[in-house]
């Protein structure tokens, strides 16, 4: 007698195990010993199986209590929403601008925090913007067992998806892989192949669910809701350029960040000023 355990490739956290005829068998010779010891062993393997998916996590909270779904893509554990917390794991306020819009690009290392145009209304659905200082803070703004990825980490998704299929077969080698992290509604629409914004409906094969949550820039400008998704990673970067109130384009230290647009079929890796405000979203501790 053979047991069988499915794995459904793309969603590995759901299993369906059975086992070949022993309906029948049970039917036949429901009070056989041999049967009864058939019938445990099945009995125990789908509790095993059941054990495996209950072994991953539904949902997690932040310290806000916000509460989170989440989903594995590979190896990795993401949150499938980006991060709303006001504060750091520890209870520490994460601070605010008054107003949302003030220039902060005279200070170092700003540790701030915004609703989309200060409208806590976006919140809800986009998530905060953070800087690159809060996401790196030492305090640790996701909950515990959780942290800011790595820009390694980032490309450990992205290659897995590169890999196992989940881009769009539009011939760029795979790496048409924006849609299939793309949340299915919220992006500006687009005409191009493969892109968020088209079709949207065919979007999110991952279940990732990534939003067009827009970006602050440190000149104060809330910009591109709708248009383009950006995500920190902890690693800095090589330089990055701002414009400055003057119109001097000025170097400035950078740090790695990924981001999607509605019109491009790519997910993109940059460096760019770790002062501006973008979305978090929360890898779980291996």
């Amino acid at each position: 007698m053979s047991i069988i355990c499915k794995f459904r490739p793309r969603f590995t956290s759901l299993v369906h195990c059975h086992l070949p005829g022993l309906l029948k068998e049970r039917q036949q010779k429901p009070n056989s010993p041999k049967m009864n010891n058939k019938y445990l062993k099945f009995l125990t393997i789908t509790l095993f199986c059941i054990a495996l998916t209950m072994c991953q996590p539904n949902s997690v909270k932040d310290i806000d209590d916000n509460k989170y779904g989440v989903v594995k893509i590979g190896t990795q554990i993401w949150m499938k929403e980006n991060l709303k917390t006001t504060r750091y794991r520890n209870g520490d306020l994460i601070g605010t601008t008054t107003p949302a819009t003030l220039v902060i690009e005279d200070e170092s290392t700003p540790k701030y925090q915004w609703a989309y145009d200060g409208n806590e209304s976006n919140v809800a659905n986009h998530g905060r913007l953070y800087t690159w200082y809060v996401a790196t803070d030492s305090r640790n703004v996701c909950p515990t067992g959780w942290h800011v990825p790595s820009d390694a980490e980032w490309t450990t998704l992205t290659d897995y998806l590169i890999k196992n299929d989940y881009g769009y077969g539009t011939g760029y080698n795979g790496m048409d892989i924006a849609k299939s992290l793309s949340a299915s509604t919220g992006w500006v629409a687009d005409d191009s192949l493969a892109t968020p914004g088209n079709n949207q409906k065919s979007n999110n094969m991952t279940g990732f669910t990534a939003l067009p949550s827009g970006a602050r820039l440190e000149d104060g400008n809330f910009y591109n809701l709708g248009h383009i998704g950006n995500w920190w990673s902890t690693t800095e970067g090589g330089p990055a350029f701002m414009q400055g109130l003057s119109g001097i384009i000025v170097n400035t230290p950078g740090a790695m960040f990924r981001d999607i647009y509605h019109d491009y079929c790519y997910v993109n890796s940059y460096s760019n000023n770790k002062k501006y405000g973008m979305s978090i979203r929360c890898l779980k501790d291996n």
